[in-house]
């Protein structure tokens, strides 16, 4: 029986491979590129690690899986909630298919870990080591291995020179768990996702595309150290076995954030009350707010304690021209503004956010209910992006791939190696 082996590397857009593969950078996957099909994949919308990583292990869309951010409002609140994996109501494929042992390392919102046939170590947003291990007899061996969970961003934010340590450190105990899995466990399936090639292009994307930036040979250094992972990881399977490598979105340089709920606020569609904290700041007379990235909720009363009576289509459709006529220097920011039932198809539907928002190349949509202006840079100079994921795929049967795939597609994929 073939084996099949997905390796993850999260945030890397098409080109970026694509020219790294091309230019020396990943020689390793340059050997691969024309063995199997290498192609463009659609991220999930909003296009954001939690909501992707759910589709693609499930292979189904936020309303079957029920992801649709990193947050959530409670239940008839506005307090802020964090789903994660006990939240997702699709079983992840190494649940579909419990007779194949599967060994699972990093994949982003799978914590807290479930029993499963096999090895699982979750990935970001992992709370606890101990909760991010299964079985828990592997800890004192992970601990050896000095494994982090994922590399402190915070440390991005205080001295790049630290953050990008931080960032081989985590990598490297990435690397040496890989290593004694694969030797020291039986198994059918192998997944193996990096994520601080995300975290670097956030911080750097601008260090890749400036060759002369202090960091330009950092950045690169660790795509380097990637592709020798994916040598050594092709070399060690055989002609029957199949493999998937790919991103979960794509990145690019960003030009400015847009703060969506301040520009509600200015607009007179939020009101906010300054004493309080948070989402509780929202106040009656509230038409619409918005959830990172962008995704707009309409404040009805059936669910919000502030809530008020609405006719949604109109509310909606003023909402959309206000959105999609919004400018910065002349560009507009947002390229679409969809209702949920556009993007959007299954039981948990109702879930959704009223309107999704998804933005033009070069703009940050943030919901930052406390931001103080419409537009302002910080200290990331990459954000997501829909359209230019990346998947390669190396199978006896190339037709498994759809000529225009999205993260959805992905376990159909895995199940046809």
């Amino acid at each position: 029986m073939n084996k099949k082996v997905i390796i993850g590397i999260d945030g890397v857009p098409f080109d970026l491979i694509d020219e790294m593969s091309s230019q020396g950078i990943m020689p390793n996957f340059q050997k691969l590129k024309n063995t199997g099909v290498f192609t463009k994949m659609r991220s999930a919308i909003p296009e954001i690690s939690s909501v992707a990583w759910s589709s693609i292990i499930t292979g189904k869309n936020p309303a079957e899986h029920g992801i649709y951010g990193f947050t959530e409002l409670k239940e008839n609140s506005y307090d802020l909630g964090f789903p994660n994996f006990s939240n997702l109501k699709s079983p992840a494929f190494w649940h579909q298919n419990s007779d194949k042992r599967h060994v699972i390392i990093n994949v982003p919102s799978t914590f807290p870990v479930q029993s499963m046939n096999g090895v699982h170590i979750s990935g970001f947003v992992s709370l606890d080591l101990e909760s991010s291990v299964y079985p828990r007899e592997l800890l004192p061996k992970l601990e050896e291995f000095d494994y982090r969970v994922d590399v402190d961003s915070g440390l991005g934010h205080e001295s790049m020179d630290l953050f990008l340590e931080d960032l081989v450190k985590t990598n490297e105990a990435r690397i040496k768990t890989y290593q004694y899995l694969w030797e020291n466990e039986s198994w059918d399936v192998f997944m193996l996702v990096f994520t601080g090639s995300d975290r670097i292009e956030h911080f750097l994307m601008d260090a890749y595309l400036d060759k002369n930036h202090k960091y330009h040979n950092n950045f690169l250094d660790y795509f380097r150290r990637v592709d020798e992972v994916i040598g050594e990881i092709a070399d060690r399977l055989d002609e029957s076995d199949g493999l998937i490598i790919l991103s979960d979105h794509g990145m690019e340089e960003i030009r400015t954030n847009f703060f969506v709920n301040k520009f509600l606020e200015e607009k007179g569609y939020l009101t906010l009350d300054p004493t309080k904290q948070g989402y509780n700041k929202i106040e009656v007379g509230t038409k619409a707010f918005a959830l990172d990235p962008g995704r707009i909720h309409i404040n009805s009363k059936e669910k919000y304690p502030s809530g008020g009576e609405f006719d949604k289509n109109l509310l909606l459709s003023e909402l959309k021209e206000l959105f999609l006529n919004a400018e910065f220097e002349g560009e507009k920011i947002i390229r679409f503004a969809f209702e949920k039932h556009e993007i959007y198809e299954g039981p948990l539907i109702d879930n959704a956010a009223d309107l999704i928002l998804v933005p033009n190349k070069g703009f940050r949509l943030r919901g930052t209910i406390e931001a103080e202006n419409v537009f302002g840079g910080d200290v990331f100079s990459g954000d997501h992006s829909l359209d230019d994921a990346f998947l390669f795929v190396k199978s006896k049967n190339i037709n498994i791939v759809p000529e225009k795939p999205t993260v959805e597609d992905v376990v159909l994929i895995i199940n046809n190696l």
